[in-house]
Parts: structure tokens; sequence; C-alpha cells
């Protein structure tokens, strides 16, 4: 049976330097609008349940010469006159801000030295590669979570040379002969599917509850604005009766 260990809330940091192994799975829920998006669609798996918590996937290589934690992934980074679309390398840095992804999980499938080798060797030939990360098959993806009975088969938006975060995550655990989506063609699976994967496995969940914070943020901004409206009144109030006293 899987084993789930809900981690004490503690800084994101922390957590990922104490869980993150050559070979492991990282989760990641952000809270941007194309993160809501896709936990939203993927809602679709199991009604029941409220949204996902996962938006991206990524594999843990581990520590390198520079004494810092890696990353390779599938990913959509955004900067000032620079764009990477596909399969990269990243510090681990990256999930550092709580802000910016209030959810994390750490899954260790207990892989070999010699699985370990072969799964980031196989990561590594698709970053040397330039896979392409794919919006258009991440749409084809939506459009089959809508019919389950689909999801078998191919993307129909399908790209050659192109992966979405948990798709490649999928792809490269496939080569080594380990099925984290038993059933599913790989341009079809989610982060939500990687999860629920009946591999075993142990997760290491990070979950905070953002959405009383945000409550609790909101209650606090309608108060400071309350307090805006109200001061600005007094002030009208006393420059009419100012006005009305400085009359002849």
């Amino acid at each position: 049976m899987n084993k789930v260990e809900i981690v004490p809330s503690m800084p994101n940091r922390e957590f990922l330097l104490k869980y993150a192994q050559p070979g492991r799975v990282g989760l990641a829920g952000g809270g941007g609008v194309f993160d809501k998006a896709i936990r939203k669609a993927e809602r679709r798996i199991d009604p029941k349940q409220p949204p996902s918590l996962w938006s991206h996937a990524f594999l843990f290589e581990g520590c390198r010469a520079d004494g810092q934690h890696w990353v390779i992934e599938s990913d959509l980074e955004i900067h000032h006159k620079h764009i990477r679309l596909g399969v990269q390398e990243n510090r681990i840095t990256k999930y550092f801000d709580e802000e910016v992804y209030p959810w994390l999980a750490v899954l260790d499938f207990g892989l070999t030295p010699e699985q370990v080798a072969a799964l980031l060797g196989e990561g590594l030939e698709m970053v040397a590669g330039r896979v392409r990360y794919s919006v258009r098959e991440l749409a084809g993806t939506f459009m089959r979570l809508r019919r389950p009975e689909l999801r078998a088969h191919d993307n129909p938006l399908a790209r050659r040379k192109s992966l979405f975060c948990s798709a490649f995550v999928t792809h490269v655990f496939r080569k080594i002969d380990v099925d984290l989506a038993p059933g599913l063609n790989e341009k079809h699976t989610t982060p939500e599917d990687i999860s629920r994967t009946p591999i075993p496995h142990d997760t290491f969940l990070l979950r905070r509850d953002v959405a009383r914070r945000s409550i609790r943020e909101r209650i606090r901004r309608l108060g400071r604005a309350a307090k805006v409206r109200h001061k600005k009144q007094i002030r009208k109030v006393r420059t009419v009766l100012t006005a009305k006293r400085t009359r002849p």
C-alpha cells in the first residue's frame, strides 16, 4: 500500500532540500491563472473530488558541482527578452517561493541506482534533443478529459518532439519499464494522474490552507479600503463645515 506522509508546514526550501533525491518525482501546485486552469480541468478525473492540487510535474536530478539541487522538466520559462519552451534543467530554487507554489509533493518510487542513472540519462537526452513544451498538446489532453474513454488513444493535437510536463515524466519512466499511468497515452497524462499512480511509492506532501489565508487577506483588504473611504468622507465633511464657517 502506498504511504502518504503529510509534512508539517515548513518553508518550501526546507521541504525540498530534505526530500529531493535523484530519480524522485516532484509535483507542484501553482496559484497563477495558467496553473489554476490546469488544476480545474483535472477535476474531471474524479468529479467527486475538489480541484486537483497539482499543475506541474518534474524530475529531481540531484546535487551538482555548483552545490545546488537541479531538476529536469518540460516547462514554459518566460523571462525578460528570454523564453524557453521545452525540456530543460533548472535549479530547485525555482520552487522555493511559497506564494508562487503553495503546494508541493515528492514521490519516491524506490528506484535502484541503475534505474536512476537510466532515468536521468533519458531526461538529459531530451534536453539535448530540444524536445519542446506543447501548449497545443495540453489543449488536446483537456479535450480528452471530457471523454475519459479516449484517453488511451493518441492525443488529437499531438506534435513530434513535444511533451508537456507530466507527459515528459511519464515518458522517461516508461523508458525504464515503470508505467506511472497504465492504460493512458503518455500525451494524455496529467500531474493528477501521476499523483494517483498505482506503482508502489511513498509520497511526502507539503500542503497549505491557502483558501483560508486568502479569505483573511481579503477581509484585511476590505477593512483597509473601508478605513480609507471613512477618512475621505471625514475630510469632505470637514471641508464643507470649514467653507460654511468662512462664508460672510
